[in-house]
């Protein structure tokens, strides 16, 4: 292999890495903030096929498709060979994304299969708990990592005599008590 095969494929795996942490990011500290009026849609029953939610989905292709024809048509060296590479991995986070997110979580794609890879369950698990609370894992391939560290933090709370324990009512986050019907964004509230 030559020593681009390599930067794409370092790039590409840097750049999918990446975008799991800059979609939780997104989703946590702007979709469900100053875009809420838009991302709502998603967490609402759809009605029709498409959502508004589904126009946030189209925010990085043109990012990525650059970064792509820059690495086909750039001059030679290894700028043109990281941004091709990273335009690979942002556009196959992308397709995973819509696969499994769309497909398997929300069943909008006949992909149902996916759910026999038992990492992939757990990521849909952990999806739904973020849809039934409200609140973390806000980012979707490293949910069920995130749901476990959740987990080991209340873990040294179960070790607590029985009289001292904390009902796990209220270990929750106040946040996270709100029914999904009645959160609204930040932005919202002040109106």
């Amino acid at each position: 292999m030559t020593l681009s095969s390599w930067i794409w494929i370092a790039t590409a795996l840097a750049a999918f890495a990446a975008m799991e942490g800059w979609a939780a990011f997104l989703h946590g500290r702007v979709w469900h903030h100053a875009l809420w009026r838009i991302h709502r849609s998603h967490h609402a029953k759809r009605r029709g096929r498409f959502e508004q939610n589904d126009a946030l989905s189209f925010l990085h292709a043109p990012i990525a498709t650059g970064l792509i024809l820059y690495g086909c048509a750039g001059a030679p060296g290894p700028l043109r060979d990281v941004a091709f590479g990273f335009g690979l991995g942002m556009t196959a986070f992308g397709v995973a994304y819509i696969l499994v997110h769309d497909g398997l979580v929300h069943r909008r794609l006949p992909v149902s299969g996916l759910a026999r890879i038992p990492y992939l369950a757990r990521v849909r698990d952990a999806h739904r708990v973020h849809h039934s609370t409200g609140g973390p894992p806000f980012g979707l391939f490293l949910g069920p990592l995130a749901l476990a560290r959740r987990a080991a933090r209340a873990a040294p709370a179960e070790r607590i005599a029985p009289a001292e324990r904390i009902a796990p009512a209220e270990r929750i986050a106040p946040a996270e008590r709100i029914a999904p019907a009645e959160r609204i964004a930040p932005a919202q509230r002040a109106r």
